[in-house]
């Protein structure tokens, strides 16, 4: 005997077999349902059935049921997941799309969140199916299953013509994607923040060399492990020369690491027309793009950003990889974030910089104040006595030449030392002080009865590169003046108009008899002339625009000093 056809009858939920009629069990294999809900899952695993029963008394049930057969396409085709709720949190009905997640064929009769594993949820609403239901509004929350995904459900009681809801409508949004990426955001922000943080026990215990070197070890950390970059460039734009100094190199070969590049769009690669434009480049395929110059060897990539403080271009970071079309743009739009906070940890490194500078500048001061200045002692007492034993001993003079050439030689290796633990890049561009070319190296001579004065002038001086000796009176000048070793001269020579021994006047004069021209500056604090010594000196020869009134600024000494050197090349 043939099997007979499967039909599927729908009955009152109550006692549905008793209500199925005597010809149906002769002529048919009958499976009784008892609500439209539970016919629609039915239906939907089962395809094997010949037709649908519905009695009299369940038309209404079995209208419900074509709604529902209606709906169901709709919402199947969803990509977001649908559920039907009791107020017990059962499963009356689910699409495909929750079925998948929760990887069953059909969760109806199942709770909603034994089903999808118990997940944790994070808010903003704890009990989102309670307020719901009791407050006949909808309400939202996020979950995170064991496998963490992020689901974003919202759900909304389904109102009665009377009484209180009974059950909700569901749906529910995978946002795994977006929460993973917006925890990685704050991850990578947090992680610039903390570029540049230190503790106070930290700094304390921290050489600025090793604050600065944490500093940029901490940055290639954060862009391997955080942004799974490799390959790593960072520069920055000195903007008086527009050359891009490397800072960070990692992954690039040598000569790459080494190329010189200036912030231009064109002839300068990537790097240069980012740095000359202030916008990211993405350069899907480096060997279609005529931009790109070779970082690293196999490179088929890269991803370029500026790094920008206060609106303005302060240098470039650039990542590589050997995989054509590496980056995306969720890779570009992590680098710019990263690369903000990069900046501002930069600008840390700068006035970390500036801060060595500072303290050596100071370390340098004090060696002056503590040795060169009294090497300038032992100059002055060394002319004397060469001045005593010329022509008469020159065993002696001969011993007294060697010590004046080891004192300066002193003070060249003082400047040296000083140039070498200050150096002026070190300085922001902010604090830079101007640079004065002429005086660098330049052999300058102070003669002034006034400690102070010599000191003063001796620091400024050798700040801006100049080689300073000092004189207290007019003869002791003359002294260092004749005692010089052969071939070598002062560049400058600042005096007092007013000496324990003589005038400015006559220490040309004086001067002149020994060299030819006098490379003079004549300072004085009178309003007028009595003695007409300026005037005098200016018939002798004293050059133009050397003499300064005091109080002057120092930057009018400075160039005045700049105007005689000139003068005298």
């Amino acid at each position: 005997m043939a099997d007979k056809p499967r039909i599927l009858c729908l009955c009152d939920e109550t006692d549905p077999p008793r209500q199925v009629p005597q010809h149906l069990d002769d002529e048919f294999d009958v499976v009784t349902v008892g609500s439209p809900v539970q016919a629609l899952d039915i239906l939907r695993h089962q395809n094997n059935f010949a037709g649908l029963y519905v009695l009299n008394d369940q038309l209404q049930q079995s209208l419900r049921l074509a709604r529902l057969l209606q709906n169901e396409q709709i919402l199947e085709g969803m990509p977001d997941g649908v559920v039907l709720l009791t107020k017990d949190n059962v499963i009356l009905w689910a699409n495909q799309q929750f079925c998948r997640w929760c990887n069953c064929e059909s969760a109806i009769d199942e709770n909603f969140y034994a089903v999808l594993g118990s997940p944790e949820i994070l808010g903003p609403d704890f009990c989102p199916f309670h307020t719901a239901l009791t407050s006949g509004q909808a309400s939202s929350s996020t979950l995170r299953s064991d496998e963490n995904r992020y689901f974003q459900i919202h759900a909304a009681p389904l109102i009665p013509a009377v009484g209180t809801p009974e059950n909700l409508i569901v749906t529910i949004r995978d946002v795994t994607t977006e929460m993973l990426q917006q925890q990685k955001l704050e991850a990578i922000h947090r992680a610039g923040i903390e570029l540049a943080d230190l503790t106070t026990e930290e700094i304390f215990n921290m050489q600025v060399e090793d604050r600065i070197e944490l500093l940029k070890s901490n940055i290639l950390h954060h862009t391997q492990d955080l942004l799974n970059f490799d390959v790593v460039e960072i520069r920055l734009l000195d903007e008086d020369t527009s050359r891009l100094v490397s800072l960070l190199s990692e992954g690039l070969d040598d000569d790459a690491s080494q190329r010189e590049l200036f912030a231009l769009p064109q002839g300068n690669g990537v790097t240069g027309f980012v740095a000359a434009t202030g916008k990211s480049y993405l350069c899907e395929d480096t060997a279609e793009d005529p931009l790109y110059l070779t970082g690293f060897v196999g490179a088929k990539s890269s991803l370029t950003v500026p790094l920008i403080w206060h609106d303005r271009v302060i240098g470039t970071f650039n990542v590589e990889s050997p995989d054509t079309g590496a980056f995306t743009e969720s890779d570009l739009q992590f680098l710019e974030i990263f690369s903000r906070d990069l900046a501002v940890a930069l600008n840390t490194l700068e006035l970390l910089a500036a801060q060595k500078a500072n303290t050596a500048q100071e370390s340098v001061e004090a060696i002056h104040s503590a040795v060169a200045l009294p090497v300038d002692e032992i100059l002055n007492d060394a002319v004397h006595v060469m001045e005593a034993y010329i022509g008469h001993e020159p065993a002696v003079v001969e011993r007294v030449q060697r010590i004046l050439q080891n004192a300066r030689d002193i003070k060249q290796v003082i400047h040296k030392v000083g140039q070498t633990m200050a150096p002026q890049e070190a300085v922001p561009e902010s604090a830079r002080s101007p640079q004065r070319l002429k005086l660098a190296g330049c052999q300058v001579l102070v003669v002034d009865i006034d400690e102070a004065v010599r000191t003063q002038a001796h620091n400024l001086l050798e700040r801006y590169g100049a080689v300073v000796e000092t004189a207290r009176d007019g003869a002791e000048a003359i002294y260092m003046v004749r005692c010089l070793r052969s071939g070598a001269k002062y560049d400058a020579i600042i005096s007092d108009i007013r000496l324990p021994n003589m005038n400015g006047y006559e220490l040309l004069l004086k001067l002149k008899d020994i060299i030819d021209p006098v490379p003079l500056i004549l300072m004085t604090g009178f309003g007028y002339d009595p003695g007409h010594s300026i005037v005098k000196a200016r018939q002798a020869g004293l050059p133009q625009g050397a003499v300064l009134y005091k109080p002057f600024r120092l930057d009018q000494l400075l160039s005045t000093v700049e105007n005689i050197v000139g003068g005298c090349e």
